[in-house]
């Protein structure tokens, strides 16, 4: 019986730089390098694997990776303040019975998009401007 998501793979274009920018803009973990072409780090204890491209694995493939955050308006100001390029800006996807989903999308230094999401419950925050 499969128990979880142990790790996720990502093709990128310069691991060093990918390293960078996963660690130091979006403030992931670093676990270890592993040969010339890989680097591991934790989201969340689930292992990101960066590896360089080989045969048909190339980067900015259609893989989206979604990160949980406890508020997405604080995360979207503090990864931006740190140089990410946003796409668009925090905003509600969808209302649930028991929560509101609210996300917003960046690329990483390969154009690999990343979406941050928050599972919005109870008392609500402000909307950020310009959000609907």
């Amino acid at each position: 019986m499969i128990e979880n998501i142990g790790q996720i793979a990502l093709t990128v274009g310069d691991r060093d730089r990918s390293v960078a920018f996963y660690r130091d803009t979006l403030g992931l973990n670093f676990l270890f390098f592993a040969g010339p072409t890989l680097a591991f780090l934790d989201a969340g204890g689930i292992r990101l694997m960066l590896s360089t491209g080989e045969g048909e694995f190339k980067p900015r493939s259609s893989t989206v990776l979604y990160f949980r955050v406890a508020d997405i308006v604080a995360e979207h100001s503090a990864i931006s303040a740190r140089g990410a390029t946003f796409v668009d800006t925090p905003h509600l996807v969808a209302k649930m019975p028991d929560h509101e989903l609210w996300m917003c999308f960046l690329k990483d230094p390969d154009g690999n998009v990343l979406g941050l999401m928050e599972e919005r419950r109870g008392g609500e925050r402000a909307a950020p401007s310009g959000a609907t």
